[in-house]
């Protein structure tokens, strides 16, 4: 039994049509819009590539980019097979290339499907990635005199400005590595040198933080230097000093806004995953409801049009045999060659020995 089998009479046909040549065109938009948002998505990607680790990040960006490009001329494609469906005789220049056509759109809809999960699912992969991005980041800060660093210091202010947030984790990740230059240390200096000592790789650390990561709606001035020392600061207790400084981590503020935007797109190419596989059975209705005429010669002859000849079941069945016979082939094939083989070595064996 065939699955979605419908009726059709001429009027139905062109209906069908035309409503397919009006949602191909649709499909074009919705395939301009997923280009769009991967270009957007690797443009931002690319603004803070200096602090992530890889290029594996840019796959999404990619993947929707090529998505949008095939959505394109896959449905431009479709739009010009439905508009000569209406003429019998254009038609038919057109009928050896809509089952091959309709298998790549189905390979197009699987693909175009695991793109939008993988809009959902890069937030592990982009969390690791932005964390040692980050870190290597920070471990430049200071390097404002090395070329090929020299950029990283504004890098990494401007970052922990526009997204309020401080260190890789938080602010105390800042007490970790030296972040001043020794350029602007004074080595004659007793306290430079016994922090300096007091270090086993030789750093320079400081319970200190960049003027970044200040929080400009903190009502006392910001106090970025002996930041955990309670004693130093008048009336201060910095566990308490919630807007003294920026609490969030840059690693947990780019990830949120990357997350955030990567599944809003992933949500869209869901959208126009679902109209592309109603096009597509669409499209199906229509060639099978036109192969289905049994008097070519009687436009208004009534025809049957279906998504698949036979039941799911049957359908899984029959491609699984199919299967079966490509690889049993094969293998006949490869016995066939081996078989050639071996009397090919004896022939030359027997003229040896003659």
């Amino acid at each position: 039994m065939a699955l979605l089998k419908v009726k059709f009479n001429q009027k139905k046909r062109v209906k069908l049509a035309q409503g397919l040549w009006l949602m191909n065109w649709f499909s074009v938009f919705a395939g301009i819009l997923v280009f769009s948002m991967g270009l957007f998505l690797k443009i931002e990607l690319r603004k803070r590539s200096e602090v992530m680790d890889n290029s594996e990040s840019h796959f999404v960006p990619n993947s929707l980019i090529l998505m949008g490009i095939l959505s394109c001329a896959f449905n431009g494609f479709a739009g010009k097979i439905c508009y000569d469906s209406l003429d019998p005789a254009k038609f038919a220049k057109w009928k050896p290339l809509l089952k091959p056509y309709l298998a790549l759109c189905f390979f197009f809809n699987i693909l175009l499907f695991f793109v939008a999960l993988i809009c959902f699912l890069m937030r592990g992969s982009l969390e690791s990635t932005l964390a040692q991005g980050l870190k290597n980041g920070m471990k430049f800060y200071r390097d404002t005199d090395t070329p090929g660093r020299c950029f990283m210091k504004k890098t990494i202010d401007m970052l922990q400005i526009e997204f309020k947030c401080c260190g890789n984790s938080g602010f105390k990740d800042w007490f970790e590595i030296q972040w001043i230059s020794n350029r602007y240390l004074d080595f004659s200096s007793k306290e430079v040198k016994d922090r300096i000592k007091s270090n086993v790789d030789g750093r320079y650390l400081v319970d200190g933080v960049p003027f970044s990561c200040c929080n400009p709606s903190s009502p006392r001035p910001c106090i970025q230097y002996q930041v955990t020392n309670n004693s130093a600061h008048y009336s201060y207790d910095y566990q308490t000093e919630e807007l003294n400084l920026w609490r969030r981590g840059c690693r947990e503020a780019l990830l949120q806004y990357y997350s955030s935007m990567m599944s809003s797109m992933g949500a869209v190419v869901l959208l126009v995953w679902l109209f592309e596989m109603s096009v597509m059975v669409g499209l199906r209705l229509l060639h099978t409801s036109l192969e289905s005429i049994t008097n070519p010669e009687d436009p208004e002859c009534e025809s049957e049009g279906w998504v698949l000849e036979n039941s799911l079941k049957d359908t899984f069945k029959s491609a699984l045999e199919n299967l079966k016979k490509i690889g049993k082939f094969n293998q006949v094939e490869a016995g066939a060659e081996g078989a050639e083989g071996e009397e090919g070595g004896k022939t030359q064996t027997v003229a040896t020995v003659s």
